[in-house]
C-alpha cells in the first residue's frame, strides 16, 4: 500500500475535453501527445520504450501495476513516457521478480500520472478525434488555465527527437558464441532486446549515436546496417536519411524497424504521413506478402510510409515494393529493395520483431537479416 495519500489530478485534452482523477506517480505538471496502448501486459516495456518520448500514454487495460517493477525487463535506462494515465492501479503488486511498485518507480523518476480516469471513454475520444496534445496536473485545478498551457506545448509533427533518446557514445554488444557478422546499429531510440536478439545469432553489434556519419558507419567495416525504432516525425529527421542513402549506394545490406522503416521509405523517395491515432500495443495482425503468413505483432508508431500497396517502384538503389501490410487498415508495414537480378538487398518492417507479441511470430526477421548479409558476403 502506498504511504502517501493521492492528490486530486486534472487531465485536459487539446480540444477542451476534461477528465478528473487522482495523482499517480510524481506530483506536478506534464504535457505531451496523448496516445493509447492496447497491451494488457508489458507496461514496463511500454514505459521504458524511447519511442514514447514526449507522449502521454493512456493504458486501455483497466488494471495496471499488478506485477510491480523489476530490474530485468527495462528496454532502456529510464522511463521515457511524458505522462501516464490508468484507470485502476494495483494497490499491492504480486510477482516474484517485483522489486518496487509502479507508483514508486514513477515517483522516483519524476513521471507525472493520473489514475481513476475513465480510460475507456478517453480511448474512444482519441480514436474518434485522433491523437492530440494533453496536459496532466496536480497543481492546477482550473481546466481553462491548463488548456492554455496545453495549446502552447510543442506538437509531434515536425519534431526531430532521435538525438534526445540516442546513446551519447558508441558501444559494442558482442556476439554470443562464434562471431558471424558485424552490424552497425544506429540508435534512434533502441530497445535493449534488439541487439540482444542479434547477438544470439552471432552478430557483433556496434551501436552508434543518432548523429553517426557514413564514415563512422564504414569504420566499423559492417556486414550490415541497422536503424532502430524511435520517436518523432520522420520528415524532420533528415541527416539519417542522407546517411542511409549513402549506405544503400555503397551496397551495404540494410534492416530497419519502426522508425527505421519510415526513414527507409523516405530514402527510397516515398513520403510519410501522420496517422490519426497511430498503432500502439500488441495483437496487431500483419500480412507478410513474401510468405503469405499473418503475424501477430507489437506496434508503436504514429507515422507511416506513403507507398503504393500494389506494383513496384524504381529507385536509384533498386526496385522497391511493399512487403508487409496491416490487415486492420492497410497501412504499409514493411518495404523490400531488390537489385536488377531480383536479389533482396535491404528490407524493413514497421512493427517490433524484438517484442513478444506473437510471442515470436516476427523473430524470423533477424534470421532474414543474417541470410541477407551471408548472401552479400558470398557475392
Amino acid at each position: 500500500m502506498p504511504l502517501h495519500a493521492p492528490k486530486p489530478a486534472l487531465l485536459v485534452l487539446e480540444d477542451g475535453r476534461v477528465f478528473h482523477g487522482e495523482s499517480f506517480g510524481a506530483e506536478g505538471e506534464t504535457f505531451g501527445e496523448a496516445v493509447f496502448s492496447t497491451g494488457m501486459t508489458g507496461y514496463q516495456e511500454t514505459l521504458t520504450d524511447p519511442s514514447y518520448h514526449r507522449q502521454v500514454v493512456v493504458m486501455t487495460a483497466p488494471h495496471v501495476g499488478n506485477t510491480g517493477m523489476n530490474d530485468e525487463d527495462p528496454e532502456s535506462s529510464r522511463i521515457w513516457v511524458a505522462g501516464y494515465v490508468v484507470r485502476d492501479p494495483a494497490r499491492v503488486p504480486s510477482n516474484w521478480r517485483s522489486r518496487r511498485t509502479l507508483d514508486d518507480e514513477l515517483r522516483a523518476q519524476g513521471v507525472v500520472g493520473i489514475s481513476g480516469v475513465d480510460t475507456r471513454a478517453l480511448t474512444r475520444h482519441l480514436r474518434e478525434r485522433g491523437a492530440m496534445r494533453v496536459g496532466i496536473s496536480t497543481v492546477e485545478s482550473d481546466p481553462e488555465a491548463l488548456l492554455a498551457k496545453v495549446t502552447a506545448a510543442a506538437e509531434m509533427t515536425g519534431a526531430n527527437l532521435s538525438a534526445a533518446v540516442s546513446t551519447s557514445e558508441a558501444y559494442v554488444v558482442p556476439a554470443v558464441g562464434d562471431k558471424k557478422f558485424t552490424v552497425a546499429a544506429v540508435d534512434l531510440g533502441l530497445k535493449a532486446n534488439t541487439p540482444r536478439m542479434m547477438a544470439e545469432r552471432g552478430i557483433e553489434v556496434h551501436v552508434l549515436p543518432a548523429t553517426a556519419t557514413i564514415e563512422e558507419v564504414e569504420a566499423v567495416e559492417p556486414d550490415g546496417l541497422f536503424f532502430s525504432n524511435g520517436p518523432g516525425d520522420p520528415a524532420a529527421t533528415t541527416a539519417q536519411v542522407e546517411l542511409l542513402k549513402s549506405a544503400l549506394a555503397d551496397g551495404i545490406p540494410y534492416f530497419g524497424i519502426c522508425f527505421g522503416n519510415q526513414l527507409f521509405g523516405r530514402a527510397l523517395g516515398f513520403g510519410t504521413y501522420k496517422l490519426k491515432y497511430g498503432h500502439r500495443g500488441i495483437n496487431q495482425p500483419v500480412m507478410d506478402r513474401t510468405t503469405g503468413k499473418v503475424e501477430v505483432t507489437a506496434h508503436n508508431h504514429g507515422f507511416a510510409v506513403d507507398a503504393p500497396l500494389e506494383g513496384s517502384t524504381e529507385t536509384p538503389f533498386g526496385t522497391a515494393t511493399v512487403s508487409h501490410v496491416c490487415l486492420n487498415d492497410d497501412v504499409v508495414e514493411g518495404l523490400e529493395l531488390r537489385d536488377a537480378e531480383g536479389n533482396l538487398t535491404s528490407f524493413s518492417v514497421q512493427y517490433h520483431p524484438e517484442a513478444a507479441a506473437g510471442p515470436h511470430d516476427a523473430a524470423y526477421l533477424f534470421d532474414r537479416f543474417c541470410q541477407l548479409m551471408a548472401s552479400n558476403k558470398e557475392a
